[in-house]
């Protein structure tokens, strides 16, 4: 297979700035309200595919007798993952966002209206699959995590290198599907460190629970190991 040299590209023109500080405000609005509530809040972030319900799914099963938690998902049509989530005992709320292809600060703010934020340990926010716009827009989250599969591309972070910097961890998702692949894990994470160096990577399958524990530790989560 030909390799091709590692370069980064051209920065994305800016966001409109009106939009982005109407929503900077509603966003520390909502982290004002979570700290309040005392719940940690995590907005997850992936292109489509990339295993985000399965992985919510996964620490759902794995953590819901420990953690009180819900989630919001945010997808263009359709609550099939919301209902998904419902199904492993999770409180999912769905969120359409039509035409936009990420979730702002004021659809959670209206969302959360719909939970006992209280009462909760963890709130998993499911932002609309997309590598780009997400990136720009803070919805009051204490963590972000973008989670990249095993298959889509050693290359991904240097390709989409705003929504990777934005990131506190990293999550290499389907780690069982690595040898099927042939992807080249060190590579990746390699990448991943070269263009945003102060975010830490967990690598597992959320299909099969492999390693889930490590990112339970990553998040520093009460849960046993």
């Amino acid at each position: 297979m030909c390799r091709l040299s590692s370069q980064g590209p051209e920065p994305l023109p800016p966001l409109p700035q009106p939009l982005l500080r109407k929503n900077h405000a509603q966003a520390l609005d909502n982290r004002r309200r979570f700290r309040s509530a005392g719940v940690r809040v995590l907005n997850l972030l992936s292109a489509p595919g990339s295993g985000k319900t399965a992985l919510v799914e996964a620490m759902a099963l794995a953590w819901g007798r420990e953690l009180r938690m819900a989630a919001l998902v945010g997808d263009q049509a359709t609550d099939r993952d919301a209902r998904r989530l419902r199904a492993c005992g999770l409180d999912a709320i769905a969120i359409s966002t039509g035409r936009l292809c990420h979730l702002e600060a004021a659809q959670v703010a209206d969302a959360i209206e719909q939970l006992p934020l209280g009462d909760l340990d963890l709130l998993l926010i499911e932002n609309v699959g997309n590598l780009v716009c997400p990136a720009a827009y803070d919805l009051g989250e204490e963590l972000r995590l973008v989670i990249l599969a095993v298959g889509e591309g050693e290359d991904k972070p240097l390709k989409y290198p705003e929504i990777f910097q934005s990131a506190d961890g990293v999550v290499i998702n389907k780690l069982d599907l690595l040898e099927a692949t042939g992807d080249d894990l060190a590579q990746t994470q390699e990448h991943i460190a070269r263009v945003a160096p102060s975010a830490w990577t967990v690598a597992l399958s959320a299909r099969t629970g492999a390693n889930l524990e490590a990112l339970a530790e990553a998040l520093h989560l009460p849960v046993r190991r």
